[in-house]
């Protein structure tokens, strides 16, 4: 039995053959700044790092109040950190894809990290052994860690693929190397023009910039929060199943 697990697509995704890897969020985030938020290992209790009038709450962290959500994301954590070396993760990652796939085999793709990070170099190198393993699989994710994908950027297989996560410590890259985009935005106004991905087909494109509306718990008193409950007399309740169902049924 695989030590670290993957999950199946949530309502957001209109891709009903993706599979998730998650990681606690923020604790391993090394260049998260305007979204950091963490849970406490033990109670779930959320502490947000950003209590500026730009910050917000990350998404995945509140998810961290159920302890089974909390539990499967620490232990897959702590299997990688276990492993130590590239090989050995890409090994606990490739047996955790295979046990999930079944006798079905590599099929869809897989988002990197609904909730975490990629948190030193030695696991972004595994994830890139996992995809070479795969060559039919798109593997995608958002990133703040932009200094171990740059240290990779030439080497990366063309089912790899990337978007920066704005708002992080390494924003700066992004336009010095010309990165596809992602920000989180408060009203749909702000998109100016760049589409609005609510299902990840932009982020598995991972060719352009575009824009994610602000969703979750976000603390009170923040902008965040003015702008969510807005968005929400407008219409907007994140990315329910029974939304995803009535937008696309």
């Amino acid at each position: 039995m695989a030590s670290v697990t993957f999950t199946d697509g949530s309502a957001k995704l209109l891709d009903g053959a993706t599979l998730i890897f998650d990681l606690p969020a923020g604790w391993t985030c090394p260049g998260a700044k305007a979204c950091l938020a963490k849970a406490a290992r033990d109670t779930g209790r959320i502490s947000d790092g950003n209590k500026g009038p730009d910050g917000f709450r990350c998404f995945a962290a509140s998810l961290e109040f159920y302890p089974n959500v909390r539990d499967m994301r620490w232990r897959n954590f702590e299997a990688l950190k276990a492993a130590g070396t590239t090989p050995r993760m890409a090994r606990e990652l490739i047996d955790g894809l295979t046990e999930q796939w079944g006798k079905r085999g590599p099929r869809g793709s897989v988002r990197i990290h609904a909730s975490g990070d990629f948190f030193n170099q030695r696991y972004f190198d595994a994830w890139l052994h996992v995809a070479r393993q795969f060559p039919g699989v798109i593997f995608y994710a958002y990133t703040k860690s932009l200094t171990y994908w740059l240290a990779r950027a030439h080497m990366m297989p063309a089912n790899f693929r990337l978007t920066a996560s704005e708002g992080g410590k390494h924003d700066a890259l992004i336009t010095e190397h010309d990165l596809p985009r992602a920000r989180v935005i408060f009203s749909e106004e702000e998109a100016a023009g760049e589409p609005i991905d609510h299902d990840d087909s932009h982020a598995r494109q991972a060719d352009h910039d575009f824009a994610l509306l602000i969703h979750g718990n976000q603390p009170k008193g923040s902008r965040a929060l003015a702008a969510l409950r807005a968005l929400k007399a407008r219409g907007w309740h994140g990315y329910s199943r029974k939304r995803k169902e009535a937008a696309h049924g």
